[in-house]
């Protein structure tokens, strides 16, 4: 028990090995599947204490033998001091669309220079309603599609996005403070490589469909593309058909000058709860509601942030980082340490001497990336100013009006759903078959992508992978937590 309580001054720290033991322990016990999907705040709060266990790790066994671990960790370092960057900077929240399946997608603004894939995600804060949470989403816009936009949609699910939802159906919304982190998603896509595409979703999994869809409307209509645009296949399975208004998300909220019907497209959309086809949209209006928010001199659209050559800034940093580090280090151990150490290393505490290297380290990287984030901070704004003056609302509705809240009625055929409306198929309670769909489907290279339920997604891969067919290519797309 007395050597479990020692902090030794020379050599290993049974106390700091011990309090790193616990820290780590607690993070593991509060990742198991029960605890984040039932208790999500304890979940992602808890992980925050990932920097005493560090800390105590280092002080544990010493700087010197964390050296082989520690450039890992230095990324990570530089990685979350660009993001607490970013997110300190408020967006220009555009517009929302609320629907009345408890779904909504928001609008921001975004410097066309910020490019991303589809199935990108972006972490989203609302300080009205937690200063704290932050909660990842799907990108459901095309930077392609969307030079200047950037779009998330958000289905009511938790605590966090009920309230969301209320505040953006209230009529006195006018504006809403909005902080941002991302985006991240794959470095490069293939759909476009498959002869056809069969996409499956199941509830709010549909979200990383609608950014494929309208990077393929771009796709199609871009006379320098030498990819051939594969037939694309969308099979949405929804509860009610309440949900079908999701749908209407396929396009932007100002629609696209885009020939969509070069787009070869076509929706087999399941209700699963529901016996009762839909009635007409003429006989059973589905409105949703289109918020337009007050611009605020505060708000800066999304930008990527390190610019344009974000990996030539990204070196620079390390490199930066790398010599500014080593260099303070070595000049610290020979002209502070050394002469009292008198070079034994029996002398001066360990404890201390780990404690000034990781001060050493945390100030290098904060020099290299508040010098770098600002330098870009600079070179950028001549092009957020002009987006801050150019980027205004584009009601729906008739001009003139002095609120900028707009509640025009629209019909679910509206013009993103009705510029579908022929391809679109809609069984009522049922479920989809999906072995019967894929061996229905010709081709030699047929991409298979499901989205949704865990279930879902094994039934899709296990159908692709039994040898009934050798042209299905599967890939799942799992946003768990």
């Amino acid at each position: 028990m007395l050597q479990m309580l020692k902090w030794e001054k020379i050599g290993i720290s049974n106390v700091a090995g011990e309090v790193g033991l616990l820290t780590g322990l607690g993070i593991w016990l509060t990742s198991l599947p029960y605890i984040r999907r039932n208790v999500f705040e304890l979940f992602y709060y808890t992980h925050h204490l990932y920097i005493l266990f560090v800390v105590f790790f280092i002080l544990h066994v010493g700087f010197s033998y964390c050296w082989i671990t520690l450039p890992g960790f230095f990324l990570f370092l530089i990685d979350r001091m660009l993001r607490f960057l970013q997110s300190q900077q408020k967006v220009r929240l555009v517009s929302a669309r609320v629907l009345p399946c408890r779904a909504l997608e928001l609008n921001f603004s975004k410097t066309p220079g910020l490019n991303y894939n589809p199935t990108s995600s972006i972490f989203v804060n609302v300080p009205k309603i937690s200063k704290l949470q932050w909660h990842p989403f799907t990108i459901t816009s095309s930077s392609n599609l969307e030079p200047e936009k950037l779009s998330v949609v958000i289905k009511c699910e938790g605590n966090w996005s009920q309230k969301l939802y209320e505040e953006l159906s209230l009529p006195s919304t006018n504006h809403l403070q909005v902080s941002v982190e991302g985006p991240y998603g794959p470095a490069t896509t293939h759909f476009h490589k498959y002869e056809k595409l069969v996409m499956f979703s199941g509830g709010s999994g549909i979200t990383p469909f609608i950014s494929i869809i309208r990077e393929l409307v771009h796709m199609a209509n871009d006379p320098n593309s030498t990819n051939k645009t594969p037939q694309v296949i969308l099979v949405p399975a929804f509860k009610t058909s309440l949900d079908l208004g999701i749908l209407d998300l396929l396009l932007p909220v100002t629609g696209t000058s885009h020939d969509i019907s070069r787009l070869r497209l076509k929706i087999q959309a399941y209700v699963t709860q529901e016996s009762v086809p839909p009635k007409p949209a003429t006989e059973n209006q589905q409105a949703y509601r289109t918020v337009w928010f007050k611009p605020s001199t505060h708000d800066a659209p999304i930008s990527a942030i390190l610019g344009r050559n974000s990996w030539i800034s990204l070196g620079i940093i390390i490199v930066g980082f790398s010599v500014i580090s080593v260099t303070a280090v070595a000049v610290v151990t020979q002209f502070y340490i050394y002469p009292n150490d008198h070079n034994t290393n029996m002398i001066y505490s360990y404890t201390v001497r780990s404690v000034l290297n990781m001060l050493i380290i945390c100030m290098s990287i904060a020099i290299t990336v508040i010098i770098a984030f600002l330098w870009n901070k600079k070179r950028t704004s001549a092009e957020m100013r002009q987006i801050r003056v150019t980027d205004g609302p584009t009601p729906l509705t008739s001009p003139g009006m002095s609120s900028w809240y707009y509640s025009a009625d629209r019909e679910l055929e509206s013009l993103p759903y009705k510029s579908f409306a022929g391809c679109i198929t809609v069984h009522c309670g049922e479920r989809p078959d999906f072995k019967k769909i894929l061996m229905e489907i010709e081709g030699s290279n047929i991409g298979v992508l499901a989205s949704g339920p865990k279930k879902m997604r094994q039934d899709v891969a296990a159908i692709c992978s039994s040898g009934i067919s050798k042209n299905l290519r599967f890939e799942s797309i799992s946003f768990s937590w």
